[in-house]
């Protein structure tokens, strides 16, 4: 990892799996890097009653963004109501992130772009497009973009634009 600390970092709560989904996450996104691995001592283990030498935080690059995974046990979970956005030129593009991220994750929870990984954490796989056609001047296109959209799970970028010329 860099020596200069990023201002923020995302930190993602796991249960043990933060090893697995840093690892996970860096094989589907180009230009990302697994860092520094810390490990669980002795100290805290009558708080958190987690195994000495089991990893604790794992630093991980996407796309040259920084995160820290942690297994922090199974108090908390993720839910949609934080997601990141990968924001994609093609379709191709889109396809390929919509696969590799909804392997293994919940069905039920692909709408509209969104899914969630096998580890529970939402993610929305966008063409870089959808945020100008529904921000279009004229409402007639944005909501037929808009209505297209909801009946989606995984995004088709042609549907979407032949929504938006009528």
């Amino acid at each position: 990892m860099k020596s200069k600390i990023q201002k923020i970092t995302t930190n993602l709560w796991f249960d043990t799996q933060a090893e697995q989904a840093a690892k996970f996450y860096a094989s589907i996104f180009k230009n990302s890097m697994i860092g520094r691995i810390t490990h669980y001592g002795k100290e805290g283990h009558e708080i958190h009653g987690i195994l000495e030498g089991t990893v604790m935080t794992v630093e991980f690059q996407l796309e040259g963004q920084e995160f820290v995974a942690l297994n922090g046990g199974p108090q908390f979970k993720f839910t949609e109501a934080i997601s990141f956005i990968v924001n994609c030129e093609s379709q191709v593009e889109l396809d390929y992130f919509w696969e590799k991220l909804s392997e293994g994750g919940e069905e039920k929870a692909q709408v509209c772009g969104w899914l969630k990984d096998k580890y529970g954490v939402s993610w929305q796989i966008i063409p870089t497009a959808l945020t100008e056609m529904l921000s279009d001047r004229d409402p007639e296109k944005s909501a037929r973009v808009m209505n297209a959209m909801l009946q989606m799970k995984k995004i088709d970028i042609k549907t979407l634009k032949q929504a938006y010329e009528g």
